[in-house]
């Protein structure tokens, strides 16, 4: 009777363990940390097809979307893209030959460099201002950002579907961890 209370005992705790350790995951998985599998060619060069990325699901809580932070966020056509934020709120943006400006001032876009050394004719980014999204907008709303994809000529991004809530942002992500070869942080 004493071995089978014993082995009762060591099944109760075993059961206690694994539970504790599914509730463990489902917090981290939900509320902390998720993976994200990149999909199509919207971040080439800095991100390929099929990279899987750790997004930081916590960083948004606790402070504000940077400029050129590479974000997750559900999308209006109820998927989730990755993007890189350009522009905040308040601010005014365009691109004239190629070059970015933030409130009549040139930013350098410095992970384009290698891209744009690569282009055979016209420009990587086509020329146009906020107005020509939203001939209402003339700089971006509070609670906004401004998203693109770094493979400017095929990405889906603010040019096309607008400005992206901040609420709609699942988090940041800056970790390839598949495949292990191209394992690396991506600014």
């Amino acid at each position: 009777m004493d071995k089978k209370k014993k082995e009762k005992n060591e099944v109760w705790e075993w059961t206690k363990a694994l539970v504790i350790a599914l509730l463990i995951a489902v917090v981290v998985r939900y509320f902390l940390f998720t993976p994200i599998v990149v999909d199509g060619e919207s971040m080439m060069p800095t991100l390929k097809d099929g990279d899987k990325m750790i997004v930081n699901k916590i960083g948004y809580r606790f402070g504000e979307p940077k400029r050129f932070d590479i974000v997750v966020f559900h999308a209006p056509e109820g998927k989730d893209y990755i993007k890189r934020v350009i522009g905040l709120p308040g601010e005014h943006i365009e691109y004239k030959d190629d070059q970015l400006y933030i409130n009549g001032e040139p930013v350098d876009e410095p992970y384009l460099d290698e891209y744009k050394s690569q282009l055979t004719e016209g420009q990587l980014t086509q020329d146009f201002t906020l107005q020509d999204i939203d001939p209402n907008m003339d700089v971006i709303p509070e609670g906004y950002v401004f998203v693109m994809g770094d493979n400017r000529r095929y990405s889906k991004d603010s040019r096309h579907i607008g400005v992206i809530s901040e609420d709609d942002i699942i988090g940041k992500t800056s970790i390839v961890f598949w495949p292990l070869s191209e394992m690396k942080i991506v600014k």
